[in-house]
């Protein structure tokens, strides 16, 4: 597929088809796609929780949505997201930049946070979620990015056994398409290039 083809079919499936299971092999090439994304100083601060047997899902959705008596999400939202075959959830480890920017060739030996503009192992691993996402698309998959909830996402690690140091943001659910609900957002249209763009200046004076 012609990447403009995959930028222009590329959106947030929220409905799968449970019988059928992604190949390992698309599996593994979306996630060692998403090893190209870019990393300042090639911190590399990401890992990956892959989640494809039933019960590892299972466990996933009830981790992250309250349990079965007090859902976080409510709707049919749940119901079909939950028949995604392929979890991947995103993880940012922020001491890997700190670490990695007080070495010689960096220079902030003191590991202060407050010489990032923004939280780079934050946007480094969307990055790699993006490209996940994209090579997804290429395969002929849906796939979805979404946030878990802040109230959950304690439980989530303790149940996965994901280190202190990595942080989740978000989680991409992966697998073949059936009929879809398209989101009531999709409303408002995309916003015009002239109020989004802006060439030589933001504003022009007087």
């Amino acid at each position: 597929m012609e990447f403009a083809e995959v930028v222009r079919k590329r959106r947030m499936v929220r409905t799968y088809d449970p019988e059928r299971p992604v190949p390992p092999e698309i599996v593994d090439k979306i996630v060692k796609h998403g090893l190209r994304a870019p990393s300042a100083g090639f911190s590399q601060g990401w890992g990956f929780l892959v989640l494809t047997e039933p019960a590892d899902r299972d466990l996933y959705w009830s981790v992250t949505t309250g349990g079965e008596a007090e859902p976080v999400w409510r709707g049919d939202w749940l119901t079909r997201m939950r028949m995604a075959p392929v979890i991947i959830v995103c993880l940012a480890n922020k001491s890997a930049y700190l670490d990695r920017y007080a070495q010689a060739d960096k220079g902030w030996t003191d590991r202060s946070e407050k010489h990032w503009p923004v939280p780079y192992w934050d946007i480094d691993t969307g990055f790699a979620a993006l490209l996940m996402h994209l090579t997804a698309v290429d395969e002929g998959l849906g796939s979805c990015f979404f946030g878990i909830p802040v109230e959950t996402t304690q439980s989530f690690k303790d149940a996965f056994g994901v280190p202190g140091e990595f942080h989740p943001i978000g989680t991409l659910t992966v697998g073949y398409r059936a009929p879809d609900k398209k989101s009531p957002s999709l409303k408002r249209g995309h916003r015009p290039v002239d109020e989004v763009v802006h060439h030589g200046r933001w504003a022009r004076l007087g």
